[in-house]
This record gives C-alpha cells, sequence and structure tokens, in this order.
C-alpha cells in the first residue's frame, strides 16, 4: 500500500513593518493626490489660480465631471 503523504500548510512571507508603513504611507499620498485633483475644486488648494487651473486640467485628463 502506498504511503499517505501528509499536507503541509503554505508558508506565509516574512513582510518588514518598514515596508508595510511604506506601502501605507504612498497609498495616503496617492489617494490624497486623487482628492486635490478630483474633488477639491479650491477648497484646500488656496495657492492661486495656477494650482486650481492645474487641478482643473486634471480633473480634463481623468475625465472626472467638473463643470
Amino acid at each position: 500500500m502506498p504511503k499517505a503523504q501528509t499536507v503541509r500548510p503554505l508558508a506565509i512571507p516574512a513582510v518588514s513593518t518598514r515596508l508595510l508603513l511604506t506601502a501605507a504611507g504612498v497609498v495616503i499620498l496617492l489617494l490624497a493626490l486623487a482628492y486635490l485633483v478630483a474633488f477639491d475644486q479650491g477648497a484646500l488648494s488656496r495657492s492661486g489660480m495656477y494650482m486650481h487651473e492645474l487641478m482643473h486640467d486634471g480633473r480634463h485628463l481623468l475625465g472626472v465631471p467638473c463643470h
């Protein structure tokens, strides 16, 4: 009779805390940038008309309805 094979659990790779914090920071920065471009409408980016127009053009490029 053949020997019964034992099923071993899959090894979970270790991920460093630094890598997790870096990934979380990048995600937060990207979400903040997406908010500024898509939904801000000048409420937070009070740096004059240059920033407003830059964000407005970004909304057009991304296809977000803005007017």
